[in-house]
């Protein structure tokens, strides 16, 4: 039976004329097949070695930054920022260094260093994994209103519903983004982008977008 499998398989082969092709190269140029197979063995190694290194490493930073949040919950704001630092400097480019970020900026924030954190956020939001975007665009907006600045804080705001992954928070940030034009002296503009952006089911998720509007309403033509 193995004698008939293996005729089979030849007989296939040989009414395969790209396996034909195939074999008859290998048979002529034997070395450059040896050098050939030579590589893609060391390409499959490096891919895997690079797999296990990035894992390793999304591990550690993991390790760091789970150190780091245990500073921020206990309200250790100063440590949580110097771990955080690390974090974002050691494991660069790791989904940890991207959390790191925001908690940084967070810590920032509740130190009263809104402008660390907007320089930070400026760098941070933009280059954001879509899973942290909205984020970080929020928190900018936060940033900008403890400074003072309800303009650049809607900006902020409306990127952060932009870049939002639920209805409910896409809701959120359009009420903030609202609120901030109102602050502002742009109430026109508050209304337009409520009005405009804010879908029905992100209405009927977050019902404060809809008292915010009746706010934002009054008095304007």
């Amino acid at each position: 039976m193995g004698t008939s499998v293996q005729t089979a398989a030849a007989r296939a082969a040989e009414e395969n004329p790209l396996l034909v092709a195939i074999g008859r190269w290998i048979g002529a140029n034997r070395q450059k097949a040896l050098a050939i197979a030579g590589v893609l063995v060391i390409v499959i190694v490096l891919l895997a070695w690079n797999t296990l290194s990035a894992r390793q490493t999304e591990q550690a930073a993991g390790v760091r930054l789970n150190a780091a949040r245990l500073a921020f919950e206990s309200r250790n704001y100063p440590l949580a920022a110097s771990e955080l630092s690390q974090v974002v400097e050691n494991y660069s480019g790791t989904r940890a260094a991207q959390e790191a970020n925001l908690l940084l900026a967070q810590s920032r924030l509740l130190q009263g260093q809104s402008q660390q954190a907007i320089e930070l956020l400026k760098r941070v939001a933009p280059r954001a994994d879509p899973a942290f975007r909205a984020q970080a665009y929020g928190l900018l907006g936060a940033a900008y209103d403890n400074v003072g600045h309800p303009k650049e804080a809607a900006e902020a705001y409306q990127q952060a519903a932009d870049a939002a992954q639920l209805p409910f928070l896409k809701a959120q940030f359009l009420t903030e983004a609202g609120r901030a034009w109102v602050a502002g002296g742009d109430t026109a503009r508050a209304v337009r982008t409520v009005v405009a952006q804010t879908d029905s089911a992100a209405m009927m998720v977050a019902g404060e977008a809809k008292v915010r509007l009746g706010e934002l309403t009054k008095g304007v033509q």
